[in-house]
């Protein structure tokens, strides 16, 4: 008999200074869809936004995109993204997997000025849904390459 495995939901995070976005999806039907984006303070992330979507889809493991530059090297960002990656894995005892993010806002703005200019999206591109969809890029990218 060949061994099958229960799907597996992945909520993923593309972080910033100042906004995460966050997507959602599963090994199942291999898709992710764009959540929120959640704010960054001072004092950091809007930790219970973040409480309440991994409420809400009951993860079994996260993604944060790791920032890299052209050339294969970390970004500025890449302490702060590592760090904010640690205090996911502490604070939900989650698996925690990487996934280069590199093209993934640009690809996603380009995504959504499309679909702006198609008529499909309505409403006007915000920084925050630029944000969303990126991570929904970075969890596609991740779904791609693990089952």
């Amino acid at each position: 008999m060949p061994e099958t495995r229960r799907p597996r939901v992945a909520l993923a995070f593309d972080f910033g200074l100042r906004r995460i976005g966050m997507a959602a999806g599963d090994t199942l039907t291999r898709t992710a869809r764009p959540l929120r984006t959640v704010a960054v303070h001072d004092a950091g992330p809007d930790w219970i936004a973040i409480d309440r979507e991994v409420a809400a889809h009951a993860p079994d493991l996260l993604v944060v995109g790791t920032p890299y530059n052209d050339d294969g090297t970390p970004t500025r960002l890449a302490p702060a993204v590592n760090a904010f990656a640690d205090s996911l894995a502490q604070r939900y005892r989650l698996q925690v997997e990487r996934m280069d993010e590199r093209y993934s806002s640009t690809e996603a703005a380009s995504r959504l000025r499309e679909q702006r200019a198609a008529g499909t999206r309505k409403r006007a591109v915000r920084k925050g849904d630029i944000d969303s969809a990126a991570a929904a890029i970075i969890l596609d990218s991740w779904l791609a390459q693990n089952d």
